[in-house]
């Protein structure tokens, strides 16, 4: 079963019902469902999501949220050697570095994004949720 690692934006898609991208995200986690690809996010995207979601729902339901995404998807921690990593990376969004880094240390190829430019200086396999979609085979 593949891994990958989702991006902020893609899980709050979901979370904000973002109109344009809403479709496709909900679609990739059916493949979740299906137990054809496993999801994970980092700890800091859990803590990205709560202090986005909750501007616009609140924080109750930016909690709920939350609680039923780490349900579906596992999340896997950011440590010490993971942000020295991401400070010494040449990579321009911090935060990316981060997912980067994090994806690495635990076997994760694949990274699911919206920004797929800001993941062009990684190893991995990035792709926009319509491209990994179009890349399944089911």
């Amino acid at each position: 079963m593949e891994k990958v690692l989702f991006d902020t934006n893609v899980i709050l898609d979901i979370a904000l019902k973002r109109n344009s991208f809403f479709d496709n995200a909900v679609q990739i986690f059916g493949l979740i469902d299906q137990g054809i690809i496993q999801g994970h996010i980092t700890a800091a995207t859990v803590t990205d999501i709560y202090y986005i979601s909750k501007k616009v729902k609140g924080h109750d339901l930016a909690l709920e949220f939350i609680s039923n995404v780490i349900e579906i998807v596992e999340v896997i921690g950011v440590d010490k050697q993971i942000i020295v990593n991401a400070i010494k990376s040449n990579f321009k969004d911090f935060e990316d570095a981060v997912q980067v880094f994090s994806a690495a240390s635990f076997g994760i190829e694949t990274v699911i994004t919206r920004n797929v430019k800001d993941f062009e200086h990684s190893n991995l396999k990035v792709f926009s949720p319509s491209e990994f979609l179009k890349n399944q085979i089911f």
